[in-house]
Parts: C-alpha cells; sequence; structure tokens
C-alpha cells in the first residue's frame, strides 16, 4: 500500500471511529468528546475497523494465544486513531465476554509514562459498560485491556 493510499485510509479510519463516536453519544456541555469502544474477546471492535472476530475465550490465557497468531494479520498502522489534545471519555462495553474486563490508556514510551496523562480501571463485567475519563496532550499512547490480552491499540495526539 503506498504511503498516500495509507495515510487516506488511516485518516479514513480515524475520521470514521470519532464520526461513529459523536454518532452514538453527544457531547458534554465541557467539551468532552466521547469514544465509544466494544470489548468483545481478545479484542476491541472499532479498533480493527469494525470487525468482530468472533473469538470466544473462556480465560484470559486465550486470548494469550489468539493474540500471538493472529495481531500480526490483525493490527497495522492503519489501526491508529489520531486525536486533538482535549477531554475525552473512552466508554467501554464488554458485550459477551464471560469474564471481568478492564481498560487501560497510558504513554507508548515507557521513558515518557511518567509525563504523559493515564487511565485505566477494571469492572467491566459481561454487558456493562463503563467510562474512563482523561485530558489528553500531545504524545503516543496506547489502550488496551490487560484482562481480556487485547493487542495495544495505537493513539496519537497531535494539535
Amino acid at each position: 500500500m503506498s504511503l498516500l493510499s495509507r495515510a487516506a485510509h488511516t485518516t479514513a479510519f480515524s475520521a470514521g471511529l470519532l464520526l461513529a463516536a459523536s454518532a452514538g453519544s453527544a457531547q458534554a456541555a465541557e467539551d468532552v468528546t466521547i469514544i465509544e469502544l466494544t470489548q468483545t474477546g481478545c479484542q476491541f471492535v472499532e479498533s480493527e475497523g469494525g470487525i468482530d472476530h468472533g473469538y470466544m475465550p473462556t480465560a484470559k490465557a486465550d486470548c494469550e494465544e489468539i493474540n500471538t497468531q493472529t495481531e500480526a494479520e490483525r493490527i497495522s498502522d492503519d489501526n491508529t486513531l489520531h486525536l486533538k489534545p482535549g477531554k475525552y471519555i473512552f466508554r467501554v462495553t464488554n458485550t459477551d465476554v464471560p469474564y471481568m474486563l478492564g481498560f487501560y490508556l497510558r504513554s507508548e514510551s515507557v521513558i515518557d509514562r511518567p509525563f504523559l496523562p493515564s487511565v485505566s480501571g477494571g469492572g467491566l463485567h459481561e454487558g456493562v459498560t463503563q467510562d474512563y475519563e482523561i485530558e489528553l496532550t500531545e504524545g503516543e499512547y496506547v489502550y488496551s485491556c490487560p484482562l481480556n490480552i487485547t493487542p495495544d491499540y495505537k493513539l496519537v495526539v497531535e494539535g
């Protein structure tokens, strides 16, 4: 894929994710953008182009094996989410995973972790939705679920 078509695809993915997020919910009075994410087995659906791969893990170890075998084909730079600095709510739903999940957004670089904001939490039982609020500053981040063992999805915040 050429750099130009790759950039166009990445922009389309990011615009689509943001459009879906804002269409599914309203912006709060404080100009907070809501990003909705759906967790199914071993993945965030929206972060993989809206494709639910149908994985049916019964334990965290199942996702470790699935992602070891499939992550390289599923995740690329095209999956990177691009946002502007500002206030966000990541609204995360566990749709069908039979064990508790969570959400963890942090700096991609261990060196930058003390300097960039992060948010995390658990308690996402099957059918539960939770909000994770954060004010993002410029930088490179990743988000994942350590309890569902999802890939580290990239998030770039640039002004």
